[in-house]
């Protein structure tokens, strides 16, 4: 059903106009005697068609079309504008001002149909138009969603792929990314920039695919030597990951470069102090290093959390950030329920 808005002071012609729409079949009109009143409806609406009077108090038929094309997604409704002046300026400025077509008076019956029918079909081919567009607009964003999650998989897989060389597990790097971006909420960080860290947190140690198995995989305390060989992993890491055009890969860049900087300047390969440490990377230590404290490897036990968690405080403000550390402390029961959700023996891809 058309709905077709009628606007006209003068009830006899609202009257015949209502006639001859309801002749035309599967239209209803709508009249109002006021223009600011049938204004108000036409803006809060979606009407198919406006039909409008030129000479009305308060508010003309110009005036009208001009206020309501101002209204967001009326810009383009057909209005056909009914005048008796046939002055050829007041049609320029009512073009000009958003009429879209124009009928004369006295109204003539077959001009009124064609005309009426025409911007009719008009509103719908808009209203076509309109609804595809909605619809490849949600193709784009299933397929951009889909290409997403395959970017995801992929790159949580090539983070299991430093893991799987590695006494860590999987849910290690799912735990301390949920860590990392449970801290960055408390720090204030938007949601974007949370979600960026969760995807790209579990990429830090992925330069150990680099590492020699017998440095890896040793049981024991690494000589000097051995743990020189070891440190290469952040910029091998590094240079793996940088130069990606994915805003994912350069926050993993950067992660995996700067998680092992301690803020007192005494941490690897950079030595780096305080803030000229990245952000992401002095969120990633407190969270990977509370995670690895807490999880059993074979060359060691678990630490019990209080364990854990006095070791962060003791270290606050020498190896770790202490807004990073003071962050992860205020989320505390949100950080143990991670640690609940992602256990060794369960490895849950998101």
């Amino acid at each position: 059903m058309n709905r077709i808005a009628i606007v006209d002071d003068s009830e006899i012609n609202l009257t015949l106009l209502k006639h001859l729409v309801l002749k035309l079949g599967d239209c209803e009109p709508l009249l109002f005697s006021d223009s600011p009143q049938g204004l108000a409806w036409c803006a809060g609406n979606d009407p198919d068609l406006i039909i409008v009077d030129y000479m009305m108090p308060e508010l003309d038929g110009i005036s009208f079309i001009e206020r309501l094309r101002a209204v967001p997604g009326h810009e383009e409704l057909p209005i056909l504008m009914i005048t008796a002046n046939d002055d050829k300026e007041v049609r320029y400025e009512a073009l000009a001002r958003g009429a879209t077509d124009f009928l004369t008076k006295p109204v003539d019956t077959a001009e009124f149909r064609a005309r009426v029918r025409n911007m009719l079909a008009l509103r719908a081919s808009q209203r076509r138009l309109s609804n595809r567009n909605q619809e490849l607009a949600e193709e784009v964003r299933l397929a951009t969603a889909e290409i997403h999650a395959r970017e995801q998989e992929l790159l949580f897989r090539m983070s299991r792929a430093a893991e799987f060389r590695d006494p860590e597990t999987g849910a290690h790097i799912q735990r301390m990314a949920h860590y990392s971006a449970l801290i960055a909420g408390r720090l204030g960080l938007d949601a974007a920039t949370q979600e960026l860290l969760l995807q790209a947190a579990p990429m830090h140690d992925v330069g150990k695919i680099g590492i020699p198995d017998y440095i890896l995989l040793k049981p024991g305390r690494l000589t000097p030597e051995e743990f020189e060989l070891m440190k290469n992993h952040a910029r091998l890491g590094y240079e793996l990951l940088h130069g990606s055009s994915s805003r994912i890969l350069q926050a993993g860049a950067e992660i995996a470069l700067a998680h092992h900087e301690k803020f007192d300047g005494s941490g690897y390969p950079q030595n780096l102090v305080g803030e000229a440490i990245p952000l992401f990377g002095r969120i990633v230590a407190v969270a990977d290093v509370f995670d690895a404290l807490t999880s059993e490897r074979p060359y060691k036990k678990a630490w019990d959390l209080d364990r854990a968690a006095l070791f962060l405080k003791v270290n606050c403000g020498s190896h770790f950030d202490p807004a990073c550390v003071e962050a992860f402390f205020a989320a505390w029961d949100e950080a143990l329920a991670i640690r609940e959700r992602f256990h060794d023996e369960e490895v849950p891809l998101l």
